[in-house]
């Protein structure tokens, strides 16, 4: 799997964005991003614990979910669905108001996965910048790029 993952991170437009190959198709990539429960396999942070109980299965347009969480203290997190387009784009935002996507292209022999984080509309994006949370996302997806091609390759 493909440990070095380039990523750029756009200032400007206060965008991160890392791709990998990860050797699945688009539907089985967006079924396990589609499936809160399955975040924590995944998760490069190491702040993902767990889908609440009250997490729907499969996520939607619109669907809420929440998440339990572990960054210093542990927290819970209500996230809510704003992109779905079925095998090949899913976000999801919380009230910070930035959003984590997930874009799928068919390659051959898999799927290339793109990995955002976009704050430009976060309630406060220099307190994330300021906070580290930038270097920090930028980090973390990468290395869930890297968990995501693992756990595919895991099945193969």
């Amino acid at each position: 799997m493909e440990k070095n993952i380039s990523s750029v991170v756009d200032k400007k437009n206060k965008l991160i964005s890392a791709s990998n190959f990860v050797p699945a198709t688009p539907h089985e990539i967006f079924e396990l991003l589609a499936n809160p429960a399955m975040h924590s396999v995944i998760d490069g942070s190491g702040s993902v614990l767990a889908a609440k109980d009250a997490a729907p299965k499969r996520l939607s347009l619109n669907t809420t979910f929440g998440m339990s969480m572990k960054k210093g203290m542990p927290y819970k997190i209500t996230n809510t669905v704003v992109e779905f387009v079925e095998d090949k784009q899913i976000a999801w935002r919380h009230f910070g108001g930035h959003i984590w996507r997930y874009i799928l292209e068919p390659t051959t022999g898999g799927t290339t996965v793109t990995e955002q984080f976009a704050y430009r509309n976060s309630k406060s994006p220099l307190m994330l910048e300021l906070a580290g949370y930038v270097k920090g996302n930028n980090k973390a997806i990468k290395q869930t790029l890297v968990n995501l091609a693992e756990y595919f390759a895991d099945k193969k």
